[in-house]
């Protein structure tokens, strides 16, 4: 059956890619499990490239952590158009989304006021934890740029940059809170075993949340939290 699966791809796969690039870099409007995703030109498209969509259903079925004395937190790191943090927000969590590129940020905020999530979304512009604060999140989500190497636009950055996974790693054991779990979403096209190394060599516990396999891709939301958590 995988055979003949893959076989389809190659043939409808060419027709298909030039539908789909019709949606890039573009001024569309997507939908997603009864939300509506503004995509602006600079920003990544989440359901084309389908890794927004991954993680979102993911984040979408997290039950929430009890979280003593308010709503649990949770950070939505390199939002994009924000439907990881709107997934967060509807699923009782009060977000935070980060993104270093204004135009996501831009993005992320006309979404969270579309779907009348604005009040639990928070966006922020900056790089990884530092538009966050000093306290810790009950689940940080992150979709990180898959390669290595100097993006070439603001759209680029959301496939590639220097450093940024390992500068997420190296920080994260003190952003979780105790208990607390990060969802990391990861393609088999990208560096996915070197990235899961780096995530042990920060003393972080890594096993697979949940999996799905494309025709042309693998993609993996990684469970991390700190050794010894439930």
């Amino acid at each position: 059956m995988n055979v003949l699966v893959r076989a389809a791809d190659r043939i409808s796969g060419p027709i298909r890619r030039r539908l789909l690039m019709r949606r890039v870099r573009r001024l569309v409007l997507e939908t997603w499990d009864g939300l509506s995703i503004l995509v602006l030109p600079d920003v990544l498209n989440p359901v084309v490239f389908r890794s927004g969509v991954v993680l979102a259903e993911a984040l979408s079925k997290l039950t929430p952590p009890a979280r003593r004395g308010g709503v649990p937190r949770a950070l939505d790191v390199g939002t994009g158009s924000g439907i990881g943090a709107l997934a967060l927000a509807r699923a009782g969590l009060e977000v935070v989304a980060v993104d270093v590129n204004p135009e996501a940020v831009r993005c992320a905020r006309i979404n969270a006021l579309l779907n009348r999530l604005d009040e639990r979304v928070d966006v922020r512009e900056g790089d990884l934890f530092a538009p966050a604060g000093e306290e810790p999140f009950d689940v940080i989500a992150f979709n990180p740029p898959f390669f290595d190497g100097e993006p070439s636009d603001l759209h680029d950055a959301a496939w590639r940059g220097t450093g940024v996974f390992e500068r997420f790693a190296t920080e994260l054991p003190s952003r979780l809170a105790p208990g607390g779990l990060a969802l990391v979403l990861l393609s088999d096209h990208g560096a996915e075993e070197r990235q899961c190394a780096v995530l042990r060599a920060a003393g972080l516990e890594v096993s697979v949340h949940a999996r799905r396999a494309f025709p042309n891709e693998r993609l993996t939301t990684w469970a991390v939290r700190h050794p010894g958590a439930s």
